[in-house]
């Protein structure tokens, strides 16, 4: 799952967004005068840019979480169908060994018989695992790839109401105000977008 989380925090650099990325063209034209907040600590004006805590979006994002369950899901069941297939070929070896112990095998065209049934459960595992592998790989893509587009165009229509000229991600700065943080913002907005869809 940390390998899943990395490619999609690694993916999601495109939330470094400039203005142009946040609207530009009739988007901008439609947005509002650029919104100044006073800071609570002092008597300044904040700079009209705002970041991001990507790991904190992806950990409370209902759609995140969906995903990761999802994952998580299909690798259960790929350990369920590794023990069974390696349960299945076991028992099979051992009924082998067995005859073979107690002169269970009356002629060595049998013998050949059970092995090659023993090499035909072992391919089958082997294509089997590597189905559910292809499969759980692609779902991982479609997943990540579904969660990027999402934030993406959240971000993009949350700034048309707020004329930011910049929305960063925290990870790619040393440092910066906690007063620029709208990660609870984005927050919110994304689960209550993807709230109202999924009660549809």
């Amino acid at each position: 799952m940390k390998k899943i989380k990395s490619i999609l925090v690694a993916s999601l650099a495109i939330l470094t967004l400039c203005a142009t990325a946040c609207g530009s063209g009739d988007d901008k034209k439609a947005a509002p005068a650029k919104q100044e907040k006073t800071s609570k600590t002092a008597n300044h004006i904040l700079p009209n840019y705002r970041y991001v805590d990507l790991d904190s979006v992806l950990s409370k994002y209902n759609l995140a979480k969906d995903f990761n369950e999802e994952m998580l899901r299909m690798q259960n069941n790929m350990a369920s169908a590794e023990k069974h297939h390696t349960t299945k070929i076991q028992n099979f070896a051992n009924t082998m060994q067995n005859k073979m112990q107690n002169n269970g095998y009356l002629s060595e065209a049998s013998y050949r018989q059970d092995e090659q049934t023993l090499n035909n459960l072992q391919n089958e595992a082997q294509k089997a695992m590597a189905s559910l592998q292809t499969n759980m790989q692609n779902a991982a893509l479609q997943g990540q790839q579904a969660v990027i587009d999402s934030i993406t165009q959240f971000v993009k229509e949350y700034n048309k109401t707020r004329g930011y000229d910049a929305i960063f991600q925290k990870a790619s700065t040393l440092y910066i105000d906690p007063e620029l943080d709208i990660t609870d913002e984005v927050v919110e907005g994304l689960n209550a977008r993807y709230n109202k869809v999924s009660k549809k």
